[in-house]
């Protein structure tokens, strides 16, 4: 016995239009092909399924078997054909980015709260266990998206330009640093530097800053979150280095003072890195437009140039 999708669509067919005629029409066949399609599947199983001499034509008690498999089955069918056309047209599909930017959290989420509304069938996730194995599970495709500064010449994986933004260091107003409007690294060796938990190699302020100048801070401090550190700076427990996006909503705090890093400051950029074959989905593509124009808005609410 082999029942196939059309012989339910059938069934259901012509109960739902009590006849073969207009089951005929709403299938799209000729009643005569319709006719030698129940047919045949009557034979194959061995009993009548329709009550032929009634008007409109019933089911038999194994008819209606037929009907309640497949008002089971073919919801579950559309639905998945639906969900298949979605993915072949970039409606559908999965988002699951990684951070290698700690503080990029709150410039995400806007994001995809905009994003959400655009693509509500796209599968949205921030995989935060991640941002140390970023770029390695997004080559396992363990994650779609990646926020890096720091492109790599990796197979098979694109780095689209985001945004630029100047690493910024902030101190308490008091501190003898700020008055002097820069600073150089070796100002910072005599100071508690206050960091994200994240890789030396990761921080702006280690790979651009000090470790090329040899400069080593006199105590290194860890702390998740960015009110706290500058709560800390604040109370003068030491300084700290942020991306002048993630400062722009502290400007007009008393309690803090805002230094370049070297006196022309620094520039850096935030990048997305992505698989290349999936650059060209309609969501990838509407997510980057996305992160690009939040990072804009921020600049202009700030005053700043909006560079990206």
């Amino acid at each position: 016995m082999h029942i196939e999708l059309r012989h339910l669509r059938s069934v259901r067919a012509i109960h739902d239009q009590g006849g073969l005629a207009r089951a005929a029409e709403v299938l799209n066949l000729t009643q005569s092909a319709l006719s030698h399609q129940v047919k045949a599947l009557e034979e194959q199983v061995g009993v009548e399924l329709f009550v032929r001499r009634a008007r409109p034509m019933r089911l038999t008690a194994a008819g209606k078997r037929l009907l309640r498999l497949a008002e089971q089955v073919l919801p579950l069918v559309q639905a998945a054909e639906s969900e298949l056309r979605g993915v072949n047209e970039g409606r559908v599909g999965q988002l699951h980015i990684a951070l290698e930017c700690h503080a990029c959290f709150d410039w995400l989420l806007p994001v995809l709260d905009r994003f959400r509304h655009r693509f509500p069938e796209v599968d949205l996730d921030i995989r935060a266990r991640l941002a140390f194995d970023a770029l390695p599970a997004l080559l396992r495709e363990e994650v779609d998206l990646v926020v890096s500064m720091d492109p790599e010449d990796l197979p098979g994986v694109t780095f689209q330009p985001l945004f630029d933004y100047a690493p910024t260091l902030v101190t308490a107003a008091d501190h003898p640093l700020a008055a002097k409007g820069f600073v150089q690294p070796e100002d910072l060796g005599r100071e508690n530097l206050i960091v994200y938990p994240m890789d030396r190699a990761r921080l702006d302020v280690f790979s651009q800053f000090l470790t090329p100048a040899g400069v080593e801070p006199r105590a290194v401090r860890q702390v998740e979150l960015t009110d706290v550190t500058l709560m800390l700076v604040a109370a003068g427990r030491g300084v700290a280095v942020m991306p002048d996006w993630v400062l722009d909503r502290h400007a007009d705090n008393p309690e803090l003072a805002f230094l370049r890093l070297g006196p022309q400051g620094l520039r850096r950029r935030a990048y997305a890195a992505l698989r290349e074959g999936d650059l060209a989905l309609p969501y990838m593509q509407h997510v980057l437009e996305l992160a690009r124009d939040e990072a804009i808005r921020g600049a202009r609410r700030a005053g700043r140039d909006p560079v990206r």
